[in-house]
């Protein structure tokens, strides 16, 4: 059975809140907000957790989980070697609709999919989700949606899709942006924009020092 709690009510919110917890820490999904559009999550060392997150959007091993994180010092424990490019981007865009790919560590006992020793990181600008991440620390999140369906920017049409494969929905209200994050890839020898999104590839190319052209190169749009 599943619970939709409303988060603009600090006694659902705190309830909605505990709960998620509880789920996630049990393997269970969740429902969060976030700025940019409406999450899958699992706690992202939790790899059977992880696989129902793929199962319950239909998608395969092939396109990895993205994890978000709750504040800049988690990606330390993350990361192989965390780059200045990366630094800058962090500085600059988080919390916010950035992601950044990146080589993850190697001694990390998480499986997101056939991510080839790569993972994608976030911090959502979001207090609902911030909360909740300062809680459980990293989650594997993607966007709450069967895959090939549109995102949910609201908690109505993430479990009008998802339905009783989640547990729990946190409802934060209509996502601000409503619009995927931009992903830059930072595992090459030059920076470059995987997805427009949220964050434009103007400002991005600002902060590094480089031009848009140069971020796009050969990657269709």
């Amino acid at each position: 059975m599943s619970t939709v709690y409303d988060c603009a009510d600090p006694d659902s919110r705190a309830a909605g809140l505990a709960a998620a917890t509880s789920a996630l820490r049990s393997g269970r999904l969740v429902v969060v907000p976030t700025d940019t559009v409406y999450g899958l999550a699992a706690d992202a060392f939790d790899s059977a957790a992880v696989a129902s997150l793929l199962a319950a959007k239909g998608r395969g091993r092939d396109m990895p989980v993205p994890v978000l994180v709750g504040s800049w010092n988690t990606i330390d424990g993350l990361v192989f070697s965390v780059r200045p490019q990366a630094r800058d981007l962090i500085r600059a865009f988080w919390p916010g609709g950035l992601s950044i790919v990146v080589q993850q560590a190697p001694s990390l006992a998480w499986d997101l999919g056939d991510a080839r020793g790569t993972v994608m990181l976030r911090m959502p600008l979001h207090p609902v989700a911030l909360e909740l991440l300062q809680e459980v620390g990293p989650l594997a999140v993607s966007s709450a949606n069967i895959s090939g369906r549109p995102a949910a920017d609201n908690v109505t049409q993430a479990r009008d899709q998802l339905g009783s494969l989640v547990g729990v929905y946190l409802d934060g209200g209509p996502a601000q942006h409503a619009t995927a994050s931009t992903i830059v890839d930072l595992t090459g020898d030059q920076p470059r924009i995987l997805r427009a999104g949220a964050v434009s590839t103007e400002a991005v190319a600002e902060v590094l020092g480089t031009t848009p052209e140069a971020l796009i190169g050969s990657v269709a749009q």
